[in-house]
């Protein structure tokens, strides 16, 4: 089981840049596809970002693809969403989460962090 801790949300303006960091402990993250999601208040959970460490291929969704950076650092076993561009649309409750097959599918993740609030006023 691999336990994971976001970190790094807050209030931003427009147009603005965060750095969202997850804190994986258990496993090391290189075997296993990390991704990022997001929960708007009333609505789905919604993919975000997803790399395949072994492979080394991210996957972006359509809406924060040249905006948003996945990254990590194996030596600190951590795993960052930078997010530069940001819009209101943007605020949500951002959450970590990894499995071992990949995928934009929420629900093909079994391990999954707290979230972090990211609210981007305009």
């Amino acid at each position: 089981q691999v336990q994971l801790v976001e970190s790094g949300g807050g209030l931003v303006q427009a147009g603005g840049s965060l750095r969202l960091s997850c804190a994986a402990s258990g496993r090391t993250f290189s075997t296993y596809t990390m991704g990022w999601f997001r929960q708007a208040p009333g609505k789905e959970r919604e993919f975000v970002a997803a790399m395949r460490w072994s492979i080394g291929i991210a996957d972006y969704a359509g809406s924060v693809k040249g905006r948003f950076t996945i990254s990590g650092d194996n030596a600190k076993n951590t795993v960052y969403l930078q997010m530069n561009g940001l819009k209101p649309e943007d605020t949500a409750v951002y959450y970590c989460a990894c499995n071992k097959i990949g995928g934009s599918n929420w629900y093909d993740y079994d391990s999954w962090g707290r979230g972090t609030q990211v609210t981007v006023s305009s």
